[in-house]
């Protein structure tokens, strides 16, 4: 484990840097174009009087290096989940750990809420993080298909 790293909840303050790191993943999975969410919109969405998302970040002397950031979703199946929208690293950080500490906070926070477990999507061509999911005994679905509609 790295010690040098601290995990915790993310604050309103952590928006800026946060929103740096989606425009890094965005880059990443070749969708930059795609981020189109204000950081006032995502600060409020997350701090405001009715959030919708809470976070993890990763910090190591006072620079977030990652975060992930979650909402609960309803399965009329299964009942509450988390869904894990992003679970992100930047680039010069990967390979110390930070994104199995981020991954385990989840875990837990999602057991002492007791929900029925944690989903998210995952790029079929990101190896990497293909693998870092196997690790944790993921099964991956096959079966359905994204759908979306957008305004």
């Amino acid at each position: 484990m790295n010690t040098r790293i601290t995990i915790r909840k993310a604050t309103a303050a952590d928006c800026p840097r946060m929103m740096e790191l989606v425009t890094e993943l965005a880059i990443y999975e070749r969708a930059p174009q795609e981020v189109t969410v204000t950081i006032e919109h995502f600060i409020e969405s997350g701090f405001g009087a009715n959030p919708v998302w809470w976070a993890f970040v990763a910090e190591e002397g006072g620079i977030i290096k990652g975060f992930a950031l979650y909402y609960i979703r309803y399965s009329t199946w299964k009942g509450q989940r988390m869904y894990l929208e992003d679970i992100l690293v930047t680039e010069d950080a990967r390979g110390a750990g930070i994104g199995g500490m981020l991954m385990d906070a989840l875990i837990e926070e999602a057991r002492q809420k007791k929900l029925a477990g944690i989903t998210w999507q995952v790029l079929n061509w990101n190896e990497p993080a293909l693998n870092f999911y196997r690790k944790y005994n993921a099964s991956f679905d096959e079966e359905w298909t994204n759908a979306m509609i957008n305004f």
